[in-house]
């Protein structure tokens, strides 16, 4: 590490240069002087896009009526239909399991007869398909309207109605893509230094950044929805920043 050459700009002077950019790799770098130490700190940015490898959808539905009884044999018999019309879809039996049912009893929560006429029991029932053949998910969703025909009609749980896709194989990607933004950061680093004078040093310090996998066609427009937009598309894109300083020498 060599001091700067007198006249050095004072401490905190901040020089920003553009984006140097490929398909899927940007970089970025800010140039700082402090009394001591002439460095140049870059941030490597990384996107690239993959394909789920696993689908959980969870099929919510509902029955209502008076007769406990004759409830619990629709219920039945809407649960067979639902493991039907994902068996005619191309999902195994093994990846098709029954979460159990959930009865409300009206009258034992409400009192006063605030809601005379509306059916005294609701039984709620999911069946959750979970399966690492995500385009199997994806095709059976897109047709829920043959539920619709035999009177099952799917309920949403918050912002989701549908399939929940992620991408469990992050691990197996990230020392590329780590080594990917580092490379890129230093050359953009070493760009900087040829049109300054000055030669890319030793690492100062790094920070590895986060990396973060949102839907991919929202992550194109921009968009950011919370859990909303991370887990109803099929193609992810998965994202990580890294942040070096390289000291520059004469």
């Amino acid at each position: 590490m060599k001091n700067g050459s007198g006249g050095t700009a004072g401490a905190g002077l901040f020089i920003a240069v553009g984006l140097v950019a490929s398909s899927f790799v940007l970089g970025t770098f800010v140039l700082k002087y402090k009394n001591m130490d002439r460095y140049v700190t870059v941030k490597g940015l990384v996107e690239r896009d993959v394909q789920t490898d696993l689908a959980v959808w969870p099929l919510r539905f509902s029955v209502a009526g008076n007769d406990l009884p004759v409830l619990q044999q629709q219920v039945e018999q809407q649960q067979a239909a639902v493991k039907t019309f994902l068996q005619a879809s191309d999902i195994k039996p093994e990846d098709i399991t029954n979460s159990g049912l959930s009865v409300f009893n009206r009258e034992a929560v409400e009192y006063g007869n605030t809601n005379v006429g509306q059916p005294k029991y609701n039984i709620k029932s999911t069946i959750i398909a979970r399966s690492n053949d995500v385009t199997a998910i994806q095709r059976a969703s897109q047709k829920t309207s043959a539920l619709v025909s035999q009177g099952i009609a799917l309920e949403q749980e918050g912002c989701i109605l549908g399939p929940i896709y992620s991408f469990t194989k992050l691990n197996e990607i990230k020392p590329d893509m780590l080594a990917e933004a580092t490379k890129n950061a230093r050359q953009v680093a070493e760009q900087f230094a040829v049109s300054s004078g000055s030669k890319v040093g030793e690492i100062r310090q790094a920070n590895q950044g986060v990396f973060s996998v949102v839907d991919r066609d929202r992550a194109a427009e921009g968009a950011d929805d919370g859990a909303c937009g991370k887990t109803s598309d099929i193609n992810k894109r998965v994202r990580v920043v890294t942040t070096l300083d390289y000291y520059l020498n004469n």
